[in-house]
Order: structure tokens, then sequence, then C-alpha cells
């Protein structure tokens, strides 16, 4: 019988695309995760992947039992959770720390259900978009784009997603859409500022060509939420995470541009000072968060 662990690897290397990538999620080496693949493979007497020097991909046996074991997988979540709220009550204080945009948008309506499954639990949220200092922060987690540079902090990915050029309908019909990279020198960017520097040098990728384009705009802010309601309201147009604008894609409000040119990948964490904050209630936040931010994204992939 295959193990839990094994299960669990063969998820994130089929989620990831790559070994390597499923390995650090895991916190453990390319080689163990190799090994877990193998032992799998050979205990269903199949292959699961094919494998070559630059890619690693399902085979149809592989798509199949992907399927199998994501269901398994979520089952033993909900287990789990449900014997950790059985095990202690889940109660104290939750202090998080999350961007606006995200925070306002997503998160604040999602704890909402959250706090109903533990009522006894009070949720502190700081909605900032500076980066946390956690080590000197009253802090719990915080809830970051990006892998934290600390390695003495305790990261877990909670969801990969990419950048976006979105605006909206009102925006296109006014204004057209562009149909390269180049073609943004001509519409009014909304700016991000990243500590007092505004975000103007947009990338993309065109197969192997990276290509990047100074932009600029007749708005400038160092709020997130602040550049996506313009963006809604039909300002001009926002380099945005999907993630961020999932819910006004879904219904229309804006859509994205240049979708033939790739941007940035970006992926999310919920980040813990220290193991003695990877509490029972930040890990029941960090699987409800997970399927919160897969759901949102595969309702507008």
């Amino acid at each position: 019988m295959s193990s839990i662990n094994d299960l669990t690897v063969f998820h994130q290397t089929a989620l990831h695309g790559s070994l390597t990538a499923a390995a650090r999620e895991l916190d453990m080496t390319p080689a163990a995760a190799s090994a877990a693949i193998k032992r799998l493979e050979q205990s269903l007497d199949v292959s699961l992947f094919v494998r070559s020097t630059r890619s690693l991909r399902l085979t149809s046996e592989g798509e199949s039992f992907l399927q199998h074991c994501r269901t398994a997988l979520n089952a033993l979540d909900t287990g789990r959770r449900e014997l950790l709220a059985k095990k202690g009550e889940i109660s104290g204080t939750l202090r998080i720390s999350a961007s606006s945009d995200f925070g306002r948008n997503l998160l604040m309506p999602w704890l909402d259900e959250f706090q109903a499954q533990y009522p006894n639990l009070v949720l502190r949220l700081e909605l900032t978009d500076r980066v946390a200092d956690i080590n000197r922060e009253n802090v719990d987690i915080a809830l970051r784009y990006g892998a934290p540079p600390d390695s003495n902090h305790v990261a877990f990915n909670i969801v990969n997603t990419r950048r976006i050029i979105c605006g909206s309908p009102a925006y296109f019909e006014r204004y057209g859409e562009p149909l390269t990279p180049q073609d943004l020198r001509n519409h009014n960017c909304l700016l991000y500022l990243v500590d007092e520097r505004a975000y103007d040098q947009w990338g993309f990728h065109d197969g192997d060509q990276r290509i990047s384009v100074n932009v600029s705009g007749d708005r400038i802010s160092n709020d997130a939420e602040a550049v996506h309601r313009w963006a809604v309201a039909g300002v001009g147009l926002a380099n945005k995470s999907m993630l961020d604008m999932s819910d006004d894609l879904l219904h229309g409000r804006v859509r994205a541009t240049l979708s033939q040119y790739a941007c940035a990948e970006i992926s999310m964490y919920l980040v813990c000072p220290g193991k003695k904050q990877v509490s029972p209630a930040a890990l029941l936040l960090r699987d409800f968060l997970r399927e919160k931010c897969s759901a949102a994204l595969a309702a507008v992939e």
C-alpha cells in the first residue's frame, strides 16, 4: 500500500510539474522525492510520469490516478482538521498580516466563513502593503506574494498564480486593446508604488524572449487596492495578480489582455516567524486558504 507521504509527493510533483519544486515545497531533498515517486510507481505497477532531461509530464495513467489521489488527500485533510478541532478547541487570538488588495477583496469574506467554523477563535487582521517584519511586529502569520528571504521563517505555499494585464470593458471600448506589450506606451497604465518607487517596468515573455516595457499613467498609489479599484472603474490598465482580480474576472468587471504574452508567475505564502507560531489555528487557516485560492483561480482559468 502506498504511504500518504508518497501520495503527497506525487500530488505536489504533478501540481508543480517539477520534482525539485515539489521537494522544496515539502521540505525534502529531490532525491527523496524521486524515491517516493519510484515507490509509488512500483506499488501501482505503472509509470506515472514521462521523464526527459527538460520536462516531467503525467502519463495517461498518471492523469487518471491524480484525480483519485487528490480526492483521497482532500478527504484526509478534512479528517485531520476535524480531529484537530476535537482534540483541543480552537481558541485564542490569531494575528494575521495581509496585503490591502487580497485582504479586503478576498480574505475578509473568507475569514467570515473560517471563523464560523471556529467561533471561539479571535482574528486580528492587519492590512498593509508594506512588507511586514514579522520578527519585530506582533503577528503570528503573514500572507504575502513571494518566498520569504529569511530562512528562519516557516513558509507554506498557498497557491501559485501569475500576473495579468487587465482593464474594464468600458476602458477597452473607449481606448481599444493593446495588441503587443509595446502598445502599452499608448495606454494609461495604473502604477503601484513599491518602496516609494513606481513599478513602471512591466515584463513579459514571448516564447524564450523577455520583453520589458516602460509604462506611464496618470494614477499612482502605494495601495494595491486603489490600483485595483481604478482598473475596475475604467481609469486605466493594471498589472495585477490573477488571484487578486479573480472575482472581477469571474463577473466580467475586468478582463485580461495581452494573454498571448506570459507575465511573471508568482506564489502566495503563509509565513510564520518560527515553529512556535505554527499553531493548529494557523495550519487550519493554511488548508482553508489553499482550498479557497485554488477554487477562485479554477473558476477563471
